[in-house]
């Protein structure tokens, strides 16, 4: 099969790898170009905890000091996975929802609210974690540590790829992408050519954004669980 991928190849490295040992076909074409935040370094001393709900968060991480044991909550696996690679050993993942992340920190033995939360986060965010978490009774600051532009446009090569062979699945991971990759296929006049494409999608907030302009053939994928619907 056709296999669209639309996040940075920094993040899908693994999967394409596999997809290509099972014989499928990679079409790579990033949605969004992220970028460091130009912010001060944050001293870790004023927090307890921090709290990261994407990979992104964590490689744009900037601190005055390194504190390895410090508290990670993590959104899910990938994110814990690049967390753990940058040195933290106290990891928690929440398995890939942000208010499955939300009750994890609410209940966790390891924090109270009597402690201070650093959220780091992206410029653009399908949910408002830091307010929730407050409501809750914890302190957190919010702290923006990387932005995401829009890709707006498509090269020649990836444009002739496209039309020379037509994904069968494409996989986007964030509504924001989602919203970039309908753009481009609006511009560049591909729906036509995409109308049977399965469009997996990792939440519902995702999907939606196809639906609302009449794409059909959605679904929701779980974190990690991309081979195994491929398969079905």
């Amino acid at each position: 099969m056709n296999i669209l991928i639309t996040r940075p190849l920094i993040d899908s490295e693994d999967l394409m790898e596999k997809l290509f040992s099972e014989g499928h076909k990679i079409i790579h074409i990033p949605t969004l170009k992220i970028s460091p935040a130009k912010i001060d370094p944050v001293d870790p001393k004023k927090y307890d905890a921090f709290i990261f709900t994407s990979a992104n968060a964590i490689r744009n991480l900037r601190l005055i000091n390194q504190d390895k044991s410090k508290i990670c909550f993590c959104v899910g696996s990938i994110t814990e996975k690049i967390v753990r690679q940058n040195g933290y050993s106290q990891t928690i993942s929440a398995g890939g929802t942000v208010n499955a992340l939300k009750n994890i920190i609410s209940n966790s033995g390891e924090i109270d609210k009597n402690k201070t939360l650093a959220y780091f986060c992206g410029d653009h965010i399908s949910s408002d974690l830091d307010l929730e978490l407050k409501k809750e009774g914890f302190r957190v600051d919010k702290i923006i540590n990387y932005t995401s532009e829009k890709i707006v446009d498509l090269n020649k090569e990836n444009n002739e790829i496209i039309l020379n062979h037509p994904p069968d699945i494409i996989l986007v991971y964030s509504k924001r992408s989602a919203e970039s990759f309908v753009e481009l296929a609006k511009k560049y006049s591909l729906n036509a050519l995409m109308t049977g494409s399965r469009v997996m999608c990792i939440s519902e907030k995702v999907l939606n954004v196809f639906k609302q302009v009449g794409w059909t053939k959605l679904e929701v994928f779980e974190p990690g669980e991309e081979l195994l619907k491929i398969g079905n």
